[in-house]
């Protein structure tokens, strides 16, 4: 019986009805990831309404969910992402299911597991250049261009490295032989620099000529007795040459060219600078050198004090202090004078760029016959040994003390100063004493005991044996 012949019927029977209501009823399951289950939709069932023409009744098909044998229809709104074509033919109601978006899925999801595949198959073990070179001829021009921006976008970033990265010598062959082979390769260079490949160039040209001019014998053409000779000679006399070593084995009847002799010269002899060094001219002048320095120190009250030191460089004594809240030149000048009575003065002074060595010290140094040594700027390893005993006198003494005032702060460093010159020994003159104000007694001579004399306020002490 037709859909037609039920709307025109005064009682149909219930086993079509039910039939009829099944094939309406259809339920349309996604299975898909992208759309949850509760955006799916059913069609729990249809009732169809029509105005059947005059002398004939409407009939309502009842559907899955009816109550008091009445038709109750739940409609719900089309979710915009549902793929679902609804054919109504006739009055037969079909249902077409997404068959064209499951194949089309199926047939996306066989491609990517085919290409992921391949790519595993065709990517190599171990990364080098000719299998990264025929790896990438079946590749695609803009997954190799994607690939080129990857790389020249971690060469941005590794040019902004601190520490440089190491290129072994097997990297600057590759380099040159790849550079003869690129026409612009000036500007395919990123982590050198083209004067250092055309470095690299021609150290790889010497590098081939000395491999081709090297003899086949390894045996020295000079005999080892003469190469000894010539070491010990450039040893034991520092200020002879090459031709002057040359003349020295002519009177031995020995000839040698001087290229030979410049040869075995360079392992037993440095390059030194010429001239005379700065640590060799305070050695050899110390006894006549003396230099001064500020010591900046702050008092309780957060007010700046200065002290002033004169030291001589031969026995570390320290020679003069002053402190002042106002250091001037006037005042600098007049603390020259006091540490240089009776026209006990050194040859040297050693100072550096201040201002408050004006042209009044100058003028009194140029009296007293000193000549002024002006360290170089930012070089306190010039004026080394009187930058160790202001840091001596930080550690040992005004660390540990509240300072009130200047007149205070003369009385400690007098203090420390008595202590530094006649008790401390120092390293820089082997444990030594800088001034020996005493005859020490030696433990045979002496008691058995040992006195400790307390200096610098407890600071310190003075151990001597008892007399």
């Amino acid at each position: 019986m037709s859909l037609a012949q039920i709307r025109h019927s005064a009682d149909p029977h219930p086993k079509i009805l039910d039939l009829h209501r099944k094939k309406l009823a259809v339920i349309y399951v996604r299975q898909s990831s992208l759309y949850q289950v509760e955006n799916l939709y059913w069609l729990l069932g249809s009732s169809v309404q029509k105005q059947a023409p005059s002398g004939r009744r409407k009939i309502t098909f009842p559907c899955l969910q009816t109550q008091e044998g009445r038709c109750t229809i739940r409609c719900r709104q089309q979710h915009p992402h549902a793929r679902m074509t609804i054919c109504s033919c006739d009055g037969e109601v079909f249902v077409m299911a997404g068959v064209v978006t499951s194949l089309r899925r199926l047939k996306d999801g066989c491609l990517h597991a085919l290409s992921s595949r391949l790519t595993h198959w065709t990517k190599p073990l171990v990364t080098t250049l000719p299998l990264a070179t025929l790896t990438d001829l079946g590749r695609s021009k803009s997954e190799l261009i994607a690939e080129n921006a990857l790389l020249r976008q971690q060469l941005i970033i590794l040019k902004r490295q601190v520490k440089r990265p190491p290129i072994t010598r097997t990297d600057r062959m590759l380099l040159v032989l790849l550079a003869r082979l690129v026409r612009n390769w000036q500007q395919a260079l990123v982590i050198v620099q083209p004067e250092t490949l055309l470095r690299w160039h021609r150290e790889l040209f010497r590098l081939y000529w000395k491999r081709r001019s090297k003899t086949s014998s390894q045996k020295p053409k000079v005999a080892a007795e003469t190469i000894a000779l010539i070491r010990q000679m450039a040893t034991d006399n520092r200020l002879w040459g090459a031709e002057r070593i040359r003349g020295e084995l002519l009177k031995l009847s020995i000839h040698v060219c001087k290229r030979t002799i410049q040869k075995y010269m360079r392992n037993v002899r440095t390059h030194q600078p010429r001239g005379q060094t700065w640590a060799t001219f305070l050695r050899n002048h110390a006894g006549q050198i003396w230099s001064c320095d500020f010591l900046q120190v702050t008092d309780l009250f957060f007010q700046p004090l200065f002290a002033f030191f004169m030291i001589e460089l031969h026995s570390r004594k320290v020679v003069h202090v002053g402190v002042t809240r106002s250091p001037t030149d006037a005042w600098v000048a007049q603390q020259l004078r006091e540490a240089t009575p009776f026209g006990q003065a050194p040859k040297y002074l050693i100072c550096d760029h201040d201002s408050k060595f004006g042209s009044s010290f100058l003028r009194v140094a140029t009296t007293s016959d000193i000549k002024l040594l002006k360290t170089p700027v930012h070089a306190p390893r010039a004026n080394a040994i009187c930058e160790r005993f202001l840091r001596s006198v930080r550690q040992e003494c005004l660390d540990h003390l509240f300072i009130f005032g200047e007149k205070q702060l003369q009385r400690v460093l007098n203090t420390y100063v008595d202590y530094f010159n006649r008790v401390r020994p120092h390293q820089g003159i082997g444990q030594q004493i800088p001034e020996r104000h005493r005859l020490v007694p030696s433990s045979q001579n002496a008691g058995n005991k040992v006195i400790a004399r307390p200096v610098v306020g407890g600071l310190h002490h003075d151990y001597h044996w008892a007399a």
